[in-house]
């Protein structure tokens, strides 16, 4: 079988069930295995990279108004690769190419491939979508055995995070130049972290929010997550933001619970690392919390105090 994955969850997912071989192209952001990183690449960004952050939105928003795509699909390489299955998704048109773009493309290569669409809401269809994979690839028990190990995970910090009466009120800021918070499994993780998210909407997509609504909120345990960002990178972005004194008055800011993600690899991919991303939130919302080894070594390192912002979940996959 020859795959082309447009999603780095999709190519996460694909080399965990063993499909090293068998995946010969992949989009632009696929990066996870390193390995990801040697395949070729069939989809290109029309989003300059030196874009700012309040830029990269106002030109996703001008696209998505327009009902264009800020992807490229390659043809001739699509061509070239002749795939036999080509894994997509319509949930979310700034996170990889549109069915329109693709089904352009698809349209004009000799070879038509089956296509398989992962649009996930919350966890359960995150999980869900692994085990579709398995079915389409006919690695149906190697993808089982994938979940189960991931349920092993969740039930044990669902255990740890019930030791705490108290769940803290979080915010995770899913991109800050203009502000969004996080929306459809987001939510659901830090819930199973051990807190509140108390301005995302589960099951609904990532919206934007003011200044004003999250001081409002009043979290107790920032994240800051930007959508394709480590968590250098996001820390960063942060850091280099002009805050007004109000800002200083939000709990979580006023205690130092700001943490940095690496979004990129635990919040904003629906793959299987969302579990990790779950055991560094319920360590930072619940530091005495007695995580497995797994989930310690993947932020012990990181929690250090980092100025204004702390990192969290730099280190530990799969």
């Amino acid at each position: 079988m020859r795959i082309v994955s447009l999603l780095p969850s999709a190519t996460e997912t694909l080399f965990a069930l063993g499909f090293r071989d068998e995946i010969v192209g992949v989009s632009h952001e696929c990066d996870f295995p390193p390995e990801a990183l040697t395949k070729t690449r069939v989809v290109t960004s029309r989003i300059p990279k030196d874009a700012s952050p309040r830029e990269i939105d106002r030109i996703v928003r001008e696209h998505v108004e327009r009902g264009e795509s800020i992807y490229a699909v390659d043809k001739d390489l699509m061509e070239e690769l002749k795939p036999d299955l080509v894994v997509t998704q319509d949930l979310c048109h700034v996170c990889a190419a549109t069915p329109e773009e693709l089904g352009a493309v698809l349209a004009q290569i000799s070879i038509q491939p089956e296509v398989l669409s992962l649009d996930p809401l919350d966890l359960g269809d995150v999980w869900r979508d692994i085990l579709w994979i398995g079915e389409a690839t006919d690695r149906r028990q190697r993808a089982q055995e994938f979940v189960e190990k991931i349920g092993v995970r969740l039930a044990q910090i669902e255990v740890d995070a019930a030791s705490f009466r108290r769940q803290p009120k979080a915010v995770v800021l899913e991109w800050l130049d203009p502000f969004y918070v996080g929306g459809h499994w987001v939510p659901e993780m830090v819930e199973a972290a051990g807190g509140v998210d108390v301005l995302g909407r589960p099951k609904k997509p990532s919206r934007r929010v003011s200044m004003q609504e999250i001081i409002a909120a009043a979290p107790e345990v920032l994240f800051v997550a930007p959508c394709g960002y480590d968590a250098d990178k996001g820390r960063s972005e942060y850091l280099r933001m002009n805050w007004p004194n109000e800002w200083q008055a939000v709990p979580a800011v006023r205690d130092g619970l700001v943490f940095a993600l690496d979004a990129n690899a635990y919040v904003s991919r629906p793959a299987g690392r969302l579990v990790t991303g779950i055991e560094a939130m319920a360590k930072c919302m619940h530091p005495a919390m007695l995580v497995r080894e797994k989930a310690e070594a993947g932020i012990r390192q990181v929690l250090e105090p980092r100025v204004a912002v702390r990192g969290a979940a730099t280190g530990s996959d799969h």
